[in-house]
């Protein structure tokens, strides 16, 4: 069951590589969210109510609504709707990003210790690939943004791919999630403040 839901997140990841709407961005995140919930819990060896409460509030009640309506928040105070400085093409874009899959299933591969959950660590790679390239090759700051919280997904998805064997990790990489995501959106709310005219003479005519 877990397997279609770890694929469904590569090809969001796919996605935010040619997508060129910060709208899709946010939503793309929204979808993220809600499949690492999904993920985290089937992950769960023993499911209490304290248990699903912390996996739901950190992933559906952060992940889901609380960052993308700041997100959404930040895109109508800019005006800004959609990425016009990027240093690549779409189809170049998809290019790159598939390479980025086609070395983290080599990485992964190539390891000596292998991983539990083989397609999870190749897909957690890959979203910190992923991530990385958005930091690369977007020029605005929003996009920047959304690179770090891929970034900071991968963190989580990479503590399930061997949460089986040492179930704390997976609390503790959603507490690093909720602190690298508060941290993050903390940096980037300030920096945009800063430059909110400058986006706002940016914006689709």
């Amino acid at each position: 069951m877990s397997i279609p839901l770890v694929i469904m997140f590569a090809v969001t990841l796919i996605y935010f590589s040619i997508t060129e709407r910060f709208r899709i961005f946010v939503n793309l995140i929204i979808i993220q969210g809600v499949l690492l919930f999904a993920l985290a819990f089937l992950e769960l060896k023993t499911i209490t109510l304290s248990t699903l409460l912390f996996v739901a509030s950190e992933t559906l009640v952060f992940k889901v609504i609380v960052v993308p309506y700041l997100l959404l928040r930040i895109i109508r105070k800019t005006g800004v709707e959609r990425v016009f400085e990027k240093a690549l093409p779409s189809f170049y874009s998809l290019l790159f990003v598939t390479f980025g899959l086609l070395l983290s299933i080599v990485v992964s591969f190539s390891m000596n210790t292998t991983p539990v959950n083989m397609i999870y660590f190749i897909v957690s790679l890959f979203a910190l690939y992923t991530g990385l390239f958005l930091i690369i090759s977007h020029k605005k700051v929003f996009s920047h943004l959304m690179g770090f919280l891929v970034i900071e997904n991968s963190v989580l998805l990479l503590s399930m791919a061997i949460g089986s064997q040492i179930p704390m990790l997976i609390n503790i990489g959603i507490l690093l999630d909720i602190f690298v995501s508060v941290l993050i959106l903390g940096i980037f709310v300030m920096r945009l403040k800063q430059y909110a005219h400058e986006l706002t003479m940016l914006k689709d005519d």
